[in-house]
């Protein structure tokens, strides 16, 4: 006979390994709690790099690198982490991974290790990857962790992509300029001009532009949202009811 108290089974911890399945990571990462739509983490090289789409390019795979691989150490260590101190140490790890990231951007891509400039070493303090550190890599195995992290930087560097394609677009006509930086030599005839103009739009360029274009991103990925909720709520039928008069 179970003497145990009633309800001592539900508060004990339960795995959340088996509830977060490789396809609602990439679900939540990309679309669900996308970093910048949902969550709207990082907005300070949000607002500040995407100004080109090469440099938020750029800018969303750095992140993208170290958050799967703070999650993954995280992970990996999250049982000698004391609680107590378990926020700094994540920062010193993050700290230690940027610093090996900058090093070596220094080294390959020095171009646009310049583009980026202080907002690379300020990856440390982004709410975004000590947040999914502490939520996701703190309570999980190392591999669900590394690919959550990926996914969530997948879902941050899209968002700051198509941020910086619009921007480019608008402010100055042209789409992955300057994206030999990025990728090489070779990348230098991946620019489109749109259109031709000899004056640039300012408002585009500067931050109350990426403010502009970051509310119509939020706005339109809501209406989606509503639009696929309404199909999935089943339509409720009204029956009438019917008088009968007897003779």
């Amino acid at each position: 006979m179970d003497h145990s108290p009633k309800g001592c089974h539900d508060l004990a911890p339960k795995s959340t390994t088996s509830q977060n399945t490789f396809f609602s990571i990439i679900k939540e990462g990309l679309w669900k709690n996308n970093p910048t739509l949902v969550q709207v983490l990082g907005m300070c090289p949000t607002m500040a790099i995407t100004t080109s789409a090469a440099n938020a390019l750029g800018m969303g795979i750095a992140t993208m690198i170290i958050m799967a691989m703070s999650n993954f150490f995280i992970s990996l260590f999250r049982r000698w982490i004391p609680t107590e101190i378990r926020i700094p140490v994540y920062v010193l790890l993050i700290a230690a991974l940027v610093t090996c990231l900058q090093l070596l951007m220094n080294a390959y891509t020095f171009a646009l290790y310049q583009s980026l400039g202080i907002f690379i070493a300020l990856i440390v303090t982004n709410c975004l990857v000590v947040g999914r550190a502490e939520a996701f890599a703190n309570q999980n195995p190392p591999l669900s962790s590394a690919f959550d992290g990926f996914m969530m930087g997948m879902g941050f560097t899209l968002s700051l992509t198509i941020l910086g394609c619009i921007r480019e677009i608008l402010g100055q006509g042209t789409l992955f300029a300057g994206a030999d930086v990025l990728f090489g030599q070779w990348a230098a005839g991946l620019k489109i001009d749109v259109y031709h103009s000899d004056n640039t739009f300012l408002l585009a360029i500067l931050p109350p532009g990426a403010f502009l274009v970051l509310g119509f991103m939020i706005a339109l990925k809501n209406i989606i949202n509503a639009h696929f909720a309404r199909k999935k709520s089943p339509v409720k039928t009204q029956i009438e009811r019917v008088r009968v008069t007897t003779f």
